[in-house]
């Protein structure tokens, strides 16, 4: 098409890899399946870490977290780079965005042009007269909106919310039709957290619509790339926050006519690094040198990639190193800290019912299978899944001796990468803000810890800014 495209990024929160046209039939995501019906669904899209600020910031600058210094979960990044934005301001874009930042950094000067109510002006036909390019971001499926008191906590927290229309919609899905995945255990506070989620989804599937009509009815939709995609897993545990499938592998849809093909399927590898250089693609804007990804649409599309590589840090005030590399069939996770248990105590997390039903049933002794592999007071130093045989990555294949080389062959993938990147993740975040890359905040977490009872101080909390003694 010789007009360049106006685009639409839409981020779902905390959804995970679900909706009807992923298979998913307890959950109601017809405007999601007409989206995909439109365009392309891929079905091998990751995110490069499984919570919100590291995530969000990768898709902004077209970087690794643990590369520019944005890869803990609360940490304020001092000199950020440029973000997409800038890029396709600077090739005749209007750049609307007016919904949720959360880079872990403020973003500097001139990359964005407003922050109003772009859908409102879609409907009202008075988008800017040259391309566009708006977000939306829709936050009704945020893990906080599982909890029991969630509409008090969005009051109290200010959470911005796009049309919701009510602060939580009604309980629909039954429990007793959701699925359970093996590493949580089957019980009715579990299903009732996954079924709220559910109805929850349903509710941002509404809000897509609105979207989509309100582009259908501009007359724009025929010039116009719709992407829609989740930051990451589920506010449950083992999803949220760890970089196992459930929490990386997520719905990746796009759009865009006469170049896209309608109903079509991607197997490709797309990582959220991909995305900016993607959109500089699409947009016809220079895609900077110091990008990690590569494009996957555009005039600029590069190859397929042959891996996705992804991390954990520092959640809120709880300390951790992970990093994972994954190909098409073998997902590797390298633990640099064993005896951090996976299962360590976060404030924020502990609020979710399906945690505390984790605790209470672990302290009486009733988790079993696969379902308490999450509670051990140590992890492997290694682990290493076939993801074909096992997607939810509850089979640990790294001490097999039929796998040894494929465990060799991705840990020496992943050496490589993190050599090539210079893994800030490796240095105490102590020198960090020693060196005037990131804010120091130590003495805010700590302030956090100080008045808890000693159940929060097991799995090495207070660790965050020392790790070293850590190492096994």
């Amino acid at each position: 098409m010789s007009e360049r495209p106006n685009i639409v990024l839409i981020v779902g929160e905390d959804i995970g890899r679900i909706a009807g046209c992923y298979g998913d039939d307890y959950v109601g995501t017809r405007n999601l399946d007409r989206l995909a019906a439109r365009g392309c669904r891929y079905d091998e899209a990751y995110s490069t870490y499984p919570v919100c600020a590291p995530s969000r910031s990768t898709m902004v600058t077209g970087q690794y977290p643990m590369k520019i210094g944005t890869h803990q979960m609360r940490s304020t990044l001092l000199h950020p780079p440029r973000l997409f934005t800038h890029e396709l301001r600077d090739a005749g874009y209007h750049v609307s965005w007016p919904t949720k930042l959360d880079f872990n950094f403020e973003p500097t000067s001139g990359w964005r042009d407003d922050n109003l109510p772009w859908v409102d002006r879609l409907r009202a036909g008075a988008m800017p007269g040259r391309p566009w390019f708006a977000y939306v971001n829709l936050a009704i499926t945020h893990e906080s909106s599982m909890w029991p008191d969630a509409g008090e906590y969005a009051d109290r927290e200010g959470l911005e919310h796009w049309d919701t229309g009510k602060p939580r919609p009604p309980r629909v899905t039954d429990p007793a039709d959701v699925p359970v995945p093996s590493y949580l255990p089957d019980t009715p506070v579990v299903r009732g957290d996954i079924a709220r989620h559910a109805d929850n989804i349903a509710e941002l599937d509404r809000q897509v619509g609105q979207v989509l009509d309100a582009l259908d009815a501009s007359g724009q939709a025929g010039n116009t790339v719709v992407v829609f995609l989740a930051d990451h897993g589920r506010g449950l545990p083992r999803e949220k926050r760890w970089p196992y499938s459930a929490g990386i592998h997520m719905p990746l849809l796009v759009s865009w006519p006469g170049v896209i093909e309608p109903g079509s399927v991607s197997d490709r590898l797309v990582s959220w690094v991909d995305l900016a250089p993607t959109f500089c693609s699409i947009a016809g804007a220079p895609i900077p040198a110091d990008y990690d990804g590569a494009a996957f649409l555009g005039a600029a599309e590069a190859a397929p990639r042959e891996h996705v590589f992804a991390g954990r840090d520092r959640m809120d005030e709880s300390f951790d190193r992970v990093r994972v590399v994954r190909d098409r069939r073998y997902h590797y996770v390298r633990n640099f800290f064993p005896r951090i248990p996976y299962c360590q105590r976060n404030l924020y997390m502990e609020n979710m019912p399906t945690m505390q039903e984790l605790r209470r049933l672990n302290a009486a002794g009733e988790l079993h299978g696969t379902a308490a592999i999450f509670m051990p007071p140590r992890k492997p130093a290694e682990e290493l899944y076939d993801v074909r045989a096992d997607p939810e990555c509850v089979h640990d294949l790294a001490g097999g001796p039929q796998y040894a080389g494929v465990r060799v062959r991705m840990a020496a993938e992943l050496d490589r990468f993190l050599a090539e990147i210079d893994d800030l993740g490796a240095y105490p975040e102590r020198d960090l803000v020693a060196k005037g890359l990131v804010a120091d905040r130590i003495e805010e977490f700590r302030a956090r810890l100080a008045p808890l009872p000693p159940e929060y101080q097991r799995g090495y909390p207070l660790a965050i800014f020392e790790p070293a003694d850590l190492l096994s």
